[in-house]
């Protein structure tokens, strides 16, 4: 069972370091504690039974509570697997920056980082080429350099 812990937002980490010291000391029938990247103000904790869960967390210094209902592993799958196969974003490709603080200049995408979701791009407006490092959902491709233009 996966159980959803209601933490103090930027306190997940030291909340999940002090659950699953607590786990390890009592010897509680916990399996996992887990702070997924970019779930603000949670942490998500799988155990045999929700008494090990509420035991496990129970007056923890930023841990708020237990979420109502447990959760499945297809409901935090996209969470905790990591998804690199849906980039569509192509190495040449022309992008426009959608975020500050080049938020609709355009660049040229030369290298891809899919494991940390960014992209390297090389501003076309700037006199000399810099590259710059930007998470890849801060740009949006426009134009394609090679013969896939209609995708």
């Amino acid at each position: 069972m996966i159980f959803i812990i209601k933490v103090t937002t930027n306190k997940e980490e030291n909340a999940a370091d002090m659950i699953s010291a607590r786990v390890k000391r009592k010897s509680l029938n916990v399996y996992s504690v887990s702070n997924p990247h970019g779930l603000r103000g949670y942490i998500l904790l799988e155990a045999e039974d929700r008494d090990s869960a509420e035991e496990a967390v129970f007056n923890l210094p930023y841990v708020k509570g237990i979420i109502g209902k447990t959760i499945g592993y297809e409901g935090i799958k996209n969470m905790v697997e990591p998804s690199v196969e849906n980039i569509s974003i192509k190495e040449g490709d022309i992008v426009e920056m959608i975020s500050e603080p080049f938020k609709k200049e355009k660049a040229k995408v030369t290298r891809i980082d899919k494991q940390k979701g960014e992209v390297v791009v090389t501003l076309l407006g700037a006199v000399i080429p810099l590259p710059v490092t930007v998470k890849l959902d801060n740009v949006k491709v426009i134009r394609r350099e090679n013969e896939e233009e209609g995708e």
